[in-house]
């Protein structure tokens, strides 16, 4: 399977409502994510932690797409440009925008990086 298709195969799981089903799939066990801007967030357990952490604040999901996935399948780098409307507690409805970037090595996410509005 190319990269191409296991972002795309994640990113249909996350539509399903499968989230954390993608994530213990595709996310190495010493991955490394961050939010530009904040600390990097290391091994698998801390961030599907953080994962589980955010499902639980969403009160009512409405819906997310993907509006571009590349690959470079030689570096083992995809990216993703996304969106999801989800209502949020405390916060209320919000349109979340991000554009992510993961590296992989074989068949695991070894490091995402979010690029957000």
């Amino acid at each position: 399977m190319s990269y191409r298709e296991k972002i795309t195969d994640l990113y249909n799981m996350m539509g399903q409502g499968k989230m954390l089903d993608a994530f213990d799939k595709y996310y190495g066990e010493n991955v490394i994510m961050e939010e530009v801007g904040e600390d990097q967030k290391v091994g698998k357990a801390l961030n599907r932690a953080r994962e589980e952490q955010f499902m639980a604040a969403i009160e009512d999901f409405h819906g997310m797409g993907v509006d571009a996935i590349t690959a470079d399948e030689g570096a083992g780098i995809t990216m993703v440009e996304g969106w999801m409307d989800a209502s949020i507690k405390g916060m209320g409805r919000i349109m979340m925008k991000q554009v992510a970037v993961q590296k992989w090595e074989g068949d695991f996410i070894v490091h995402e990086k979010f690029y957000h509005k």
